[in-house]
C-alpha cells in the first residue's frame, strides 16, 4: 500500500514510517499543507500534523494550535476532493483532550465531548475530517493519549527532576492519566490502515490507565529514585498558564474499539512499558 503521511517526521510519525516500511509499504512525506499533486496514486492518507500542546497558552499560541488542526485538515480535505481517484482510507489523528475533564468517568468511543480549548478544538479537528466520508473515503479518527517513547514526547518532559531526585506527583494526583508507548500507537495505526471494517473513531490509548500518582510511584520505582515533592496547582499554572489544566484535567480513557476488533497491546500496563524505554 502506498500511504502519504503529514507530521512524517515527529515523534509518532517517524515510528509509524518505520513500521509502514518494515511492513512492505511504500511511504511518502507530505508538508502540512498538501497539493492534490502530492497526493496522486495514494492509497491511504495519515495525517498527524500539528502545532505542539505542550508550550504556554498564549493567544497566538493557541491560535496555532487550533489552525494547524482544523484549518490544515481542511486544506486535506480540499486537496483530496480535487481527485479523480480518491485514497481508499484516511487517518486523522484526533486526541484524548476530546473528552475534557471527566474525574473518574470511564472514557470510550462513545463518550461525548466535553468543554474547554482542547476539546472544541478536536472536535472541530474530527469534523473537517468527517467530510470525507460523503466521498466514500473511509475514515479513522485515533484519539491520541499521552505518548511515552525514548528521544520526546512527554517522558522527555517528565524524567529530568525524577533523575534528580525531586520528582513527585502534581497537585493532588488523583487526575487519571491515558497513555500509551510510542510502538503500540503506531502499531494501532498500522492495524487501523489495513482493517477495512474499521470507521469513526479508536481511542489511542494503553488499557491500563492509571492516576497521576500511580505513575507518579511507577515511573520512580523504576527509575530507582525517590518522588516525595508534590507540584501544587498554583506552582504549575504560575509556569505553564492555561496550558496546565492539561496536566491537571482527569481522562480514564478505554480503548474499547481497539479491543472488541482483536487488537493486542504489546504494552497494555505501564510498569513493563517504562521498564522497557528506561531499562529498569
Amino acid at each position: 500500500m502506498r500511504v502519504a503521511l503529514t507530521g512524517a517526521r515527529g515523534f509518532v510519525g517517524s515510528a509509524l514510517t518505520e513500521l509502514l516500511q518494515n511492513q512492505g509499504h511504500e511511504t511518502k512525506a507530505l508538508s502540512r499543507w498538501p497539493s492534490p499533486a502530492d497526493l496522486e496514486g495514494v492509497e491511504a492518507v495519515v495525517h498527524l500534523a500539528g502545532e505542539p500542546v505542550a508550550q504556554r497558552w498564549t493567544a497566538e499560541a493557541k491560535r496555532r494550535i487550533r489552525d494547524s488542526r482544523v484549518l490544515g485538515t481542511r486544506h486535506l480535505v480540499e486537496s483530496i476532493k480535487s481527485l479523480e481517484i480518491k485514497p481508499k482510507v484516511v487517518l486523522c489523528a484526533s486526541a484524548t483532550g476530546f473528552y475534557g475533564h471527566r474525574g473518574d468517568e470511564v472514557l470510550t468511543e462513545e463518550s461525548g465531548a466535553g468543554e474547554g480549548f482542547l476539546a472544541e478544538t478536536c472536535r472541530e479537528w474530527e469534523n473537517e475530517a468527517k467530510l470525507l466520508e460523503t466521498l466514500g473515503v473511509r475514515v479513522v479518527f485515533v484519539r491520541i493519549g499521552i505518548v511515552l517513547g525514548r528521544g520526546g514526547g512527554a517522558l522527555a518532559k517528565m524524567l529530568p527532576p525524577f533523575r534528580l531526585g525531586v520528582g513527585g506527583r502534581l497537585s493532588h494526583g488523583k487526575q487519571w492519566m491515558s497513555w500509551i508507548h510510542r510502538e503500540d500507537l503506531a502499531r494501532l495505526m498500522a492495524w487501523a490502515l489495513e482493517k477495512e471494517e474499521l470507521r469513526g473513531v479508536v481511542n489511542g490509548t494503553a488499557p491500563g490507565a492509571v492516576t497521576n500518582a500511580q505513575f507518579t510511584r511507577v515511573l520512580a520505582r523504576v527509575l530507582r529514585r525517590p518522588a516525595v515533592f508534590p507540584v501544587p496547582e498554583f506552582v504549575l499554572k504560575l509556569a505553564f498558564g492555561e496550558m496546565a489544566r492539561v496536566l491537571l484535567e482527569s481522562q480514564r480513557v478505554k480503548p474499547e474499539v481497539a479491543e472488541e476488533k482483536g487488537f493486542v497491546f504489546k504494552y497494555p500496563d505501564l510498569e513493563p512499558a517504562l521498564r522497557e524505554l528506561l531499562g529498569g
